[in-house]
């Protein structure tokens, strides 16, 4: 209707201004069109992690009921490897249209750029920031048979005999967050790095390290099963399913707060009203009771922004974890 009454503009010169008014509504309804058509086909959410961590989990709870709303299918695929760089190199390289999405954390999209001397994709530039979906707390967890039941303990057992803590490798959260930890108690533990966190997790119930500092997702289990102890997680305040594990800050050392952000991008190009409805539809879905039971059983804390305050505070993190990681020295070369 809107390109017939255009077309008839011609003829009926004395409406040139209503006829303007009227041309100018056809990008508009194209623009609607397409948000209101999304998703017509298949959407993949890639998770540059391993299986069973915080990312993959919260990319499966999420995907599930996106796929409810949608009525479309939503696939998770796990492209884990080079610090989670090649699922992220992934994702720059797809078609900018909100179909192929990626389940980013503050570790790989904020701290990459400072550990890697050259990366095939610009962190902030080649990515949309669609959608924030949680604040995972990590955890200091040590074996079961450690001979430790605090984090003052931990600092005590460190001074008098050799400790190792593993990391998902040079860089990674878990590596700096063990490193900020050895600052802020005069410890002296040993790193040891792993290709991802599930091996270090092996080792760590197997005795041959013996403290990550990693996502309470990925642990939550073991920590019920007591496989491993959890002594203090990094958050601003206890886990609302792990009300018995103190913080880091209340156990003597005040300041020591971390609270990594989990979200979705898109690919650089991806239409701004497609982002603006994947973060609509995410806030939507994250009002869904089990949902909001799934992400308390993991110790997983919602949390919701626009699409600009999420690439906002994805560029300062980017700063703020440039400090940290020159402070340290590590590097992923």
């Amino acid at each position: 209707m809107i390109l017939s009454s255009v077309a008839g503009c011609g003829r009926r010169l004395r409406n040139v201004v209503g006829c303007l008014a009227l041309a100018a509504l056809v990008p508009l309804a194209t623009a609607q069109t397409a948000v209101v058509s999304f998703p017509s086909k298949p959407v993949r959410i890639i998770v540059p992690q391993t299986p069973g961590g915080a990312s993959d989990a919260l990319a499966r709870i999420v995907g599930q009921k996106l796929s409810e709303k949608w009525g479309q299918a939503v696939v998770v695929e796990n492209r884990p490897g080079a610090g989670g760089n090649i699922g992220m190199d992934a994702v720059a390289k797809a078609p900018g249209d909100g179909y192929t999405l990626l389940m980013s954390y503050v570790g790989s999209h904020a701290i990459n750029p400072s550990i890697y001397s050259k990366l095939p994709f610009d962190p902030e530039n080649d990515f949309v920031a669609v959608a924030t979906l949680a604040n995972v707390p990590f955890v200091a967890v040590v074996n079961a048979a450690l001979p430790v039941s605090n984090i003052k303990g931990l600092v005590s057992y460190a001074a008098s005999k050799p400790v190792s803590f593993g990391s998902a490798g040079n860089g990674s959260v878990n590596h700096l967050l063990g490193e900020m930890f050895n600052t802020a108690s005069g410890a002296k533990m040993q790193h040891v790095p792993y290709k991802g966190a599930a091996p270090a997790l092996t080792d760590l119930i197997s005795g041959q390290i013996q403290v990550v500092f990693t996502s309470l997702p990925s642990v939550a289990q073991h920590i019920r099963g007591g496989t491993v102890k959890g002594l203090a997680v990094t958050g601003s305040k206890r886990a609302a399913a792990f009300k018995d594990i103190p913080t880091i800050a209340e156990s003597g050392f005040p300041g020591f707060v971390i609270n990594p952000w989990f979200g979705l991008f898109a690919s650089k190009g991806t239409p701004a009203a497609v982002a603006r409805q994947i973060n609509a539809d995410v806030k939507k879905v994250m009002e869904d009771k089990d949902l909001q039971d799934k992400f308390a059983t993991l110790g997983a804390e919602p949390f919701e922004t626009s699409p600009q305050e999420f690439q906002a505070m994805l560029r300062a993190d980017i700063k703020t974890w440039a400090a940290v990681v020159k402070s340290s020295g590590a590097t992923a070369d």
